[in-house]
């Protein structure tokens, strides 16, 4: 089959037919394997079977589910229908979900069978029930549609940390250039295996997950993150690359009897992104993972991951660095002390053509396709960039200005100290002050006093914590990020004065 521009069609048909697309790997320890072939007969039987239901080009089919072979395939398969894929955080409130079906007007809904009830009065189909989904499925011969430029692949929705979330449209044309921007950057992937844990309904297993497919690699898909699942995964299936939050490699190091029984070295790439990370974090990681290169990603639904990467004259990337800016994707910093710091602003052809159903929104973000990430980041002498923190998330405490990851990379500097999460709290005389919440390393002792005593001497007075808690695990968001909202709310209830 002639190449068809379709994002759902990116992954190769002339390829073995034993090579691996996929395998499944679900917390009960089952594993499944899937051939390309199989991915490409199902894909298209999905499309067949959406089409025979009356859907047109363009209409929306929300996916309501946990991870699994079939969300993947179902993805695929909506995209070569001509047809908008809209992948549903499952965890969110009701009325959030019944938001999304209503703002991406959504004809129907593939679901996992316990989360049907959300799709309301939609039509559904339940992907976890083999013989509803076998039925659904039209088998036979299917041309993808060739799509536009500027038509809608899938629709994603931010986090809505603040009101109801957004609808980010992703275009086939800007997403197939995203994907063969980043497989350029990319280690070799193909006959690779590369693990994926993160949920699909965030662009970080979605994007790896395509790559992967589109390089000719064997996606390790996992049907539910745990940190043990995870080192096991990596193990058990000798998997060349890790993708990740950095929060799910904090749990995975806090395992240290289980890393002790466990052959790691074939890692050759771990790949933390889509939240800040921390030099100490880096060096636990490149323990466990001895022969792998770490490495911190960037990027944002509305505008890809495509906006750095190594540098021209070949110099190694700093630890924390996102990398070198591209030469196919354009930045600047807004509104910094000078010209080597402040909000990041990119403009490339992943850039979204807007939030769906929010112009207002969307004059605030894009201004001749420039897109305003929010994330303060400074560049070095060399010209690498580093991550700051979030605009929105910067809060005055005595007339300095304080960026809670900031804090949070000087607290995991402490010996005693696994992870950390840092808020602000009202203060009538320095307007805000900051709140750590501390996970501590397994075996080791941290006192909240030594705690403080640590930042004060190794940081700026003004960034210091004036309230420490030390907790057994920080509160995770569906996205498997810190829920900061969640610690905002806890640390007003127990700190504030």
């Amino acid at each position: 089959m002639a190449a068809v521009h379709n994002l759902g069609e990116v992954a190769p048909r002339d390829i073995r037919d034993d090579a691996t697309w996929l395998i499944e790997l679900a917390p009960d320890g089952g594993v499944r394997q899937i051939s390309f072939p199989a991915f490409h007969k199902d894909a298209d039987a999905v499309a067949r079977g959406l089409l025979a239901r009356g859907l047109a080009r363009g209409d929306a089919v929300g996916i309501l589910a946990a991870n699994s072979a079939e969300y993947l395939v179902a993805y695929f398969g909506i995209m070569r229908a001509g047809l908008v894929a809209v992948p549903i955080n499952y965890k969110v409130p009701r009325q959030t979900v019944a938001h999304i079906l209503d703002d991406a007007k959504v004809r129907l809904v593939l679901v996992d069978h316990e989360y049907g009830h959300l799709a309301g009065d939609l039509p559904r189909i339940a992907m976890d029930q083999a013989e509803t989904w076998r039925s659904f499925l039209d088998q036979g011969p299917f041309d993808p549609i060739a799509m536009k430029d500027d038509e809608h692949a899938t629709i994603l929705y931010t986090s809505g940390s603040t009101g109801m979330p957004k609808g980010v449209p992703l275009t086939h044309g800007g997403y197939i250039w995203t994907a063969t921007r980043m497989l350029e950057a990319a280690p070799p992937i193909a006959d690779k295996r590369v693990l994926v844990a993160a949920p699909l309904y965030h662009m970080n297993g979605l994007i790896l997950s395509t790559l992967t497919g589109m390089a000719g690699g064997t996606t390790v898909l996992m049907r539910q993150f745990s940190a043990r699942g995870y080192l096991k995964a990596a193990a058990e299936q000798g998997c060349h690359m890790l993708t990740s939050v950095p929060t799910m490699i904090a749990l995975a190091v806090r395992e240290p009897e289980l890393i002790a029984t466990l052959d790691l070295s074939a890692v050759e790439s771990v790949i933390m992104g889509s939240a800040p990370s921390t030099e100490a974090l880096f060096e636990r990681a490149a323990e466990i993972f001895p022969n792998a290169s770490i490495s911190n990603s960037w990027g944002t639904t509305e505008s890809g991951p495509v906006a750095f990467g190594p540098h021209p004259d070949g110099l190694p990337t700093p630890r924390l660095s996102l990398g070198y800016p591209v030469a196919h994707a354009e930045t600047k910093f807004v509104g910094g002390p000078d010209d080597n710091e402040g909000v990041l602003w990119v403009r490339n052809r992943a850039v979204m053509p807007g939030y769906l159903n929010r112009p207002e929104e969307t004059m605030k973000c894009i201004r001749d396709g420039w897109y305003d990430t929010g994330d303060v980041m400074r560049r070095d002498g060399n010209g690498f960039i580093f991550f700051v923190g979030r605009a929105d998330d910067m809060f005055v405490c005595g007339g300095e200005n304080v960026y809670p990851a900031e804090v949070e990379r000087l607290l995991e500097q402490h010996p005693g100290v696994a992870q950390a999460a840092v808020v602000p709290i009202a203060d009538e005389i320095k307007q805000f002050i900051p709140v750590a919440y501390v996970v501590t390393k397994p075996g080791l002792s941290a006192s909240i006093e030594g705690i403080k005593t640590f930042t004060l001497d190794h940081g700026p007075a003004y960034q210091h914590p004036r309230f420490v808690a030390i907790v057994p695990e920080l509160p995770l968001a569906g996205t498997n990020k810190i829920d900061r909202r969640a610690l905002l709310e806890r640390a007003a209830k127990e700190f504030s004065r």
